[in-house]
């Protein structure tokens, strides 16, 4: 059984251009993204999942330079280009990443991953109250493939998981519960104050070739609560709140 993690990355963010590319403790944010998932013992290729927006030439050249798969598709029908990304390299199994998570923690991901293979699951995740930006989710090649197939709302085309979750029903799901109380922290990367919260936690907690992972971030912030106050109040979710206004559903509270 073959799991490939995907990673979405575009230039083309609203909130933060080039977030993907902009520098990190001397790399590009998706060099770090890239390394920690690597690092996952579950996850057998990881690909680079990027559109054909010409914006996105530099992703598509920073990965060649970096000997980074890259597949390149749709820039707003993101579950399109997971399925076709997913088809060309023969996953079975899926593990979504998204570029804006530099400190994204490999641990986690092959926990996630153990999870799902053990309990034969076709959705799962890291689910509870856990820090925005540790965010990873599998699919099985056959759930992705059916959501393409019958996914027609744009909150459905423009994320990957949104059709699978609200069909439990037909696909069988379910979460780890790793964290909880833990919803506030934000170690993700979509505004000005994000990008100004990780460099500080890069400054003091990367080392070259060695990989720091949630708790070290979590000692950190009990030792220095005051980076929290750089970005705890930015809405999580910003972007998906937006697709689901898109769908009709005008009663969303943003």
């Amino acid at each position: 059984m073959k799991v490939v993690s995907i990673i979405q990355a575009r230039m083309s963010s609203t909130r933060l251009p080039g977030k993907v590319l902009m520098p990190l403790a001397g790399q590009p944010v998706l060099w770090h993204v890239v390394v920690r998932i690597r690092a996952c013992q579950t996850i057998a290729e990881v690909v680079v999942a990027t559109s054909t927006d010409a914006t996105d030439d530099a992703i598509e050249a920073w990965c060649k330079s970096a000997d980074v798969s890259v597949y390149r598709g749709s820039l707003n029908d993101v579950l399109d280009r997971y399925y076709q990304a997913a088809l060309l390299h023969d996953a079975d199994v899926v593990v979504r990443i998204t570029a804006d998570c530099p400190a994204i923690d490999p641990t986690i991901v092959d926990k996630v991953v153990h999870g799902f293979l053990a309990g034969g699951y076709e959705f799962y995740g890291l689910a509870g109250e856990f820090p925005d930006g540790l965010d990873c989710t599998v699919f099985a090649f056959s759930a992705l493939a059916c959501a393409w197939r019958e996914a027609v709302l744009p909150s459905e085309r423009e994320h990957v998981g949104p059709y699978i979750e609200k069909h439990p029903e037909i696909f069988k799901s379910g979460g780890l519960k790793k964290y909880s109380g833990l919803s506030h922290y934000r170690w993700t990367l979509d505004e000005p104050r994000d990008y100004e919260f990780l460099q500080r936690v890069f400054t003091r907690l990367y080392q070259q070739g060695q990989i720091f992972l949630a708790s070290d971030v979590l000692a950190l912030l009990e030792k220095e609560p005051e980076l929290m106050q750089l970005n705890s109040d930015i809405v999580r979710n910003e972007g998906y709140l937006k697709s689901l206004i898109e769908d009709g559903n005008v009663n969303v509270q943003t």
